[in-house]
């Protein structure tokens, strides 16, 4: 199928230049493309159902006949409105249409038609709005499509059908025979007809488990070719003694064994191998990840070596620069700090210092990567909160030196096994214990009617002193039931809080002015922060004693934890309240998981559970090759596919023998796709 990735959109039928550029922004460029760009969902036209039998809430077809007709009326916003009464020979329903002058035109003279939508039950009326419509001879099993401006699913189904008619009679398959056999799977070429263009529920199921299947392979075995490519043996500069215990002396609390055990494993990476160290040290919030980064800064700094921390905010690269001088301050290691805010003259002291060598560790934001810095032994890279920068970004600070060692950071607590699958290039190192005497962060959901009671007890902690949360999950009011940041702050002038010194902090505001703010909430002169979840990650105000998060349905536990993350630093008692006043019993019990545990891993493993991999990071991840069919909560397919993964790199370690070209192929495929690095 190689051959249909050269073919261009426009050589199919109805697509121009214009049309190819609405494709482009699907990632759609070729015939090959099209096809495996898969529907994510389907309506099933092949069973209608009588309107009293149908489940209300749920997408359903119908087949009836239209009774009435209504001529449309014009409504606000110069919107045209119709409404029709449609009978299935039993029972009676409504149905709405907004805008749609067309199927007005097809629907007004009567007849029998198929309506697709969704039913609403009200005191025995029945109401269906704007469904989808089509003749009564009916129609079968249809794929919907993601879309994009301009582009419908209905456009995107006729080019799939075009490209899949420019199939062979058969199709190259990547998978080898014997792992097809030895894990059932279908083929290839009943796999990509079917995936779109199904006859029946189980010919889904089954394009659908060998996609994934191949999906999940194809990744797990790219990511074994990045790890073992980015492993070329290299004169990197090695730790030749180990300074930790000289480095934990200096602590003012006794490291956790989690702590003594990632950096002994960092130790080691640095001291025994003849490659670089390329270690994720993944951590829940508040288990301690600065200070094993410090630990091994130290040996490092020790052993000859200059150490780089590229932090994502100025307010974090601050944070880490005076921990570490303190910490540090009468041990002969000279620290600098390089953020974009520093003076021309402050930074060309910085380049001069980095260049010469007198500065041992640097802790800068971006900066570190401009082409003013140059470092004279740059021996060690930590970037914390690796999901917020990109894999360029990271390359260009390691090309600072020759084959430094790698550390990453993040306060993202996922599953061991969806960790590995996602950093795979990575060696793992898990803080999977709390430092003594951090305090649980006691949590509460509460619905709307308590809230005054609320924002009193936020008034009687900033009374005493401390300092509070109030996050909200829109910026502005846009034809949602949500309210935003901007406007929350304005209601609150008529509560308790109403006399608090208050900021507000959202996505939308200039990177300056996000510093600015945290900067004054820092230093306690706000002290109410109402926020968008700019401020989920990389915040460390001790004062701060209360996180009250708004809409908390809205987002996923594992979100919901980094933002809990927030407070709780400090030697005070510290309080999340979610209100939520969402009816749904799934989301209630998923919300209430938050107040039984503070347990990130525990909340990772149930937030996969319940939605899937979602968006552990807020953004997805930069340079992770995105999944179209397989999910990450499913971990059979997972366990399959890396016992096959073990045996096909037994076989053929760097996939050379002719069987697995197609599997080379498609691993270059998906990552060139992702923007990572190349593997041919």
């Amino acid at each position: 199928m190689a051959s249909l990735y050269k073919i261009p959109l426009t050589n199919l039928s109805g697509i121009g230049d214009k049309k190819s550029e609405l494709f482009a922004r699907l990632g759609i460029n070729s015939a090959g493309d099209l096809i495996r760009f898969y529907p994510r969902s389907y309506e099933d036209w092949s069973k209608p159902c009588m309107i009293a039998d149908a489940p209300a809430g749920t997408l359903c077809c119908i087949r009836a006949f239209v009774e009435k007709v209504k001529p449309p009326a014009r409504i606000r916003g110069g919107m045209t409105i119709f409404k029709l009464t449609v009978c299935d020979g039993y029972d009676y329903m409504t149905v709405t249409f907004f805008n749609q002058k067309y199927t007005y035109d097809k629907l007004r003279n009567g007849g029998e038609f198929l309506f697709y939508g969704t039913i609403k039950c009200t005191d025995g009326r029945f109401e269906m709005t704007s469904p989808s419509i089509s003749s009564a001879e009916g129609k079968g099993i249809h794929p919907v499509y993601p879309q994009t401006a301009g582009l419908s699913t209905k456009q995107i189904e006729n080019a799939v059908r075009q490209a899949v008619k420019m199939l062979p009679e058969k199709i190259n398959d990547p998978l080898p025979e014997d792992i097809l056999a030895e894990y059932g799977l279908c083929s290839l070429d009943f796999a990509v007809r079917k995936i779109h263009f199904p006859d029946s529920a189980s010919d889904i199921e089954t394009a659908r488990e060998r996609l994934a299947f191949e999906e999940m392979l194809i990744l797990q075995l790219g990511m074994a070719l990045l790890k073992s490519t980015g492993r070329k043996e290299t004169s990197c500069m090695k730790i030749y003694k180990d300074h930790s215990e000289e480095f934990f002396s200096l602590l003012p609390f006794e490291p956790t064994n989690a702590q003594r055990r990632a950096v002994s494993e960092c130790i080691s990476d640095m001291t025994a191998k003849n490659y670089p160290m390329n270690r994720l040290i993944q951590g829940d919030v508040g288990s301690g990840k600065t200070a094993v980064a410090a630990a091994v800064c130290y040996s490092a700094v020790r052993n000859g070596m200059q150490c780089a921390m590229m932090a994502p905010t100025e307010i974090l690269a601050s944070q880490h620069f005076d921990s570490l001088s303190a910490l540090l301050a009468d041990k002969g290691i000279n620290i600098s700090l390089l953020t974009g805010s520093l003076t021309a003259a402050k930074k060309r002291e910085v380049y001069r210092q980095l260049g010469s060598g007198e500065t041992d560790i640097v802790i800068g934001t971006h900066a570190l990567i401009s082409e003013d810095v140059h470092f004279a032994s740059l021996g060690l890279v930590i970037t914390d909160e690796q999901h917020r920068f990109g894999v360029a970004q990271r390359a260009a600070l390691i090309a600072k030196g020759e084959s430094p060692h790698i550390m990453v950071m993040s306060a993202t607590p996922i599953p061991r096994t969806l960790a590995l699958m996602i950093f795979g290039d990575l060696d793992l190192s898990v803080l999977d214990e709390m430092p003594p005497g951090r305090q649980k962060v006691g949590t509460y959901l509460i619905d709307s009617p308590k809230r005054q009671r609320a924002y009193a007890f936020l008034k009687k902690q900033t009374d005493a002193g401390r300092q509070c949360y109030i996050v909200c999950p829109l910026v502005e009011q846009n034809d949602s039931e949500l309210q935003s940041a901007l406007e929350y702050a304005d209601n609150l002038k008529n509560t308790p809080l109403g006399s608090c010194r208050t900021a507000i902090l959202h996505g939308r505001m200039k990177a300056k002015e996000k510093e600015d703010v945290m900067a004054a909430f820092s230093s306690g002169e706000i002290q109410l922060l109402i926020s968008t979840t700019v401020i989920e990650v990389g915040v460390n105000v001790p004062n701060a004693t209360v996180m009250m998060i708004e809409n908390a349905e809205r987002f996923g536990l594992s979100q919901l934890h980094q933002l809990r993350g927030r407070v709780g630093r400090g030697s005070e008692k510290s309080y999340c309240i979610m209100v939520s006043d969402s009816q749904s019993a799934a989301t209630r019990e998923r919300l209430q998981v938050m107040c039984r545990t503070n347990d990130g891993f525990r909340i990772a493993d149930e937030d996969l559970r319940l939605r899937g991999p979602g968006d552990f990071f807020g953004s997805r991840q930069h340079g992770l090759p995105e999944l179209k069919v397989a999910g990450m909560s499913d971990m059979a397919v997972l366990e399959r596919t890396q016992d096959a993964a073990r045996k096909i790199l037994g076989q053929d370690p760097g996939l050379s023998l002719r069987c697995h070209r197609g599997l080379m192929f498609e691993i270059s495929r998906l990552f060139d796709k992702a923007g990572g690095e190349s593997l041919q």
